[in-house]
């Protein structure tokens, strides 16, 4: 280059034809104080840029360096987050099985549940209607054994069942009423752990008859309680499971 600005020097020189050798020189002078300004210049920018390549340099090492800490860090979080994960599908896969079992479970309790309420809601009307007919047949006794009409005909009856009977007659009791009674003391008179002695012993005792009917009150009564006890408790007992 500086080759070719000579050349044009001379040739510019030998055009103007006047002093060539000091504009010659004074035009290298110009170059040199040019190219050297060009060059403290051109070196000012190199060393200003190699300065920002040399910190950009060491930032992105230290971001290197912290984004590989960075990705140590996250992979031992995702290895422990999937065995997290493992663990608790398992207990997912423990607890749905657990429920599929409670639901059975629920499920046949309920059933269980449904049997028993409807064998106390019948067994407990069965023994409230006892227990008014027999409250009502011993009302009709005791009033009738005051002195009513009907008392030597009572006196006379040598069992429950023929005061039953006579009650029926004189229009005291219904029939039905004493068809049922009459079952109520058969059985009792066979159920030996009732401890209440055979309607027969009662003959030609009219208060005992009366006697046997209340007895036969509290022992309904007696049932119907412990029927009640035992249909609260179980109703206990399947809110608990629920």
């Amino acid at each position: 280059m500086v080759t070719f600005l000579m050349l044009s020097v001379f040739a510019s020189a030998s055009a103007a034809q006047a002093n060539p050798i000091e504009k010659i020189l004074q035009m290298i002078g110009d170059l040199q104080t040019k190219v050297i300004g060009e060059g403290t210049e051109a070196q000012k920018v190199y060393d200003e840029h190699a300065e920002w390549c040399e910190d950009r340099s060491k930032n992105l090492g230290f971001e290197i360096k912290t984004g590989n800490a960075n990705v140590a860090e996250l992979q031992a979080t995702i290895q422990a987050e999937t065995s997290t994960i493992a663990a608790l599908e398992t207990k997912i896969e423990e607890l749905s099985s657990d429920i599929q079992a409670d639901e059975a479970d629920l499920a046949a309790a309920t059933t269980i549940r449904g049997t028993e309420a409807a064998d106390f809601a019948a067994e407990e009307k069965e023994l409230t209607t006892v227990i008014s007919m027999l409250e009502r047949a011993t009302g009709i006794l005791s009033k009738e054994m005051a002195g009513g009409a009907a008392m030597l005909q009572l006196k006379s009856a040598t069992s429950i069942t023929d005061a039953l009977r006579v009650m029926v007659q004189a229009s005291m009791l219904s029939s039905s009423d004493a068809s049922s009674l009459t079952a109520l003391v058969q059985t009792d008179d066979s159920d030996a752990s009732t401890g209440a002695p055979a309607a027969a012993v009662y003959e030609g005792q009219s208060g005992g008859i009366v006697a046997t009917l209340e007895g036969l009150t509290a022992k309904a009564e007696g049932q119907l309680d412990k029927a009640r006890k035992a249909e609260s408790t179980s109703v206990q007992n399947f809110q608990m499971l629920k």
